[in-house]
């Protein structure tokens, strides 16, 4: 549980560096446009995975041209804003610079806290379904430190080009992935509302969705590759708001 009580925001899936360079010029300024709009002192914002397309991190190369991003994070937390950014499916590995460089807290799995009485539960939403198998075996092996140390090895350029493509096949199989009512994180969300959680907050799927069922809600923040947007829940309310340019 969160000590101090702000205003919580959220947001899932831009994916930064997907698209050609406009596309993502346009895409980076309408995300740090929304995190300049945030009070510093009275907000707390969720990353709920995947930020970047893809981000394998080396010790001592960071990748180019996400510099205003980098700048409007750390501008925020600075000035005493709080930001928790939970690892998605195109994470592919995050070392110290978000923790250390911009004041960042890292959550490399699910998160459970208590804002306003309400009880949420937060995660990206990857490996969470039933029949996930593989993917739950892909998972442990992109993050097995061992594995990790010997692909630091290979040079950056041909690193992130391998990273790039690893990407672009994890997003064609969330895309065919069946997320609907028959076995996807609706049901997941479900089952974690009948067990006392007011909220239940996921990305991954790229769908936009807020159900409301028993005495809780499972919100989907969609992703920004269509229709950015969202998440605010202030004063026990939680509206999903779209973003104009």
């Amino acid at each position: 549980m969160f000590a101090v009580e702000k205003t919580v925001y959220f947001v899932s899936d831009l994916h930064l560096g997907l698209g050609e360079k406009k596309e993502e010029e346009f895409k980076e300024k309408l995300f740090v446009s929304f995190l300049n709009s945030l009070n510093p002192e009275t907000s707390r914002l969720f990353i709920v995975g995947d930020l970047f397309d893809y981000w394998f991190e080396y010790r001592r190369v960071i990748q180019k041209g996400y510099y205003r991003t980098f700048t409007a994070i750390k501008n925020f937390t600075e000035q005493g804003g709080t930001v928790h950014y939970l690892i998605g499916n195109h994470d592919f590995l995050h070392r110290d610079f978000f923790e250390a460089d911009l004041k960042v807290n890292l959550i490399r799995d699910n998160l459970e806290a208590t804002f306003s009485g309400k009880k949420f539960f937060i995660a990206h939403g990857d490996g969470m379904l039933k029949n996930d198998t593989g993917y739950k075996i892909l998972k442990k092996i992109l993050n097995n430190k061992f594995l990790q140390a010997i692909y630091s090895l290979i040079h950056p350029d041909l690193g992130i080009w391998i990273a790039s493509s690893a990407s672009k096949t994890s997003r064609k199989y969330t895309t065919q992935k069946d997320y609907g009512f028959a076995d996807g994180l609706l049901n997941v969300a479900q089952e974690k509302i009948e067990a006392g959680f007011d909220y239940v907050v996921f990305g991954h799927s790229h769908v936009k969705q807020f159900v409301k069922h028993q005495n809780g809600f499972y919100i989907n923040l969609g992703s920004w590759l269509d229709n950015p947007c969202y998440g605010k829940f202030e004063n026990g309310n939680f509206e999903i708001i779209d973003l104009k340019p």
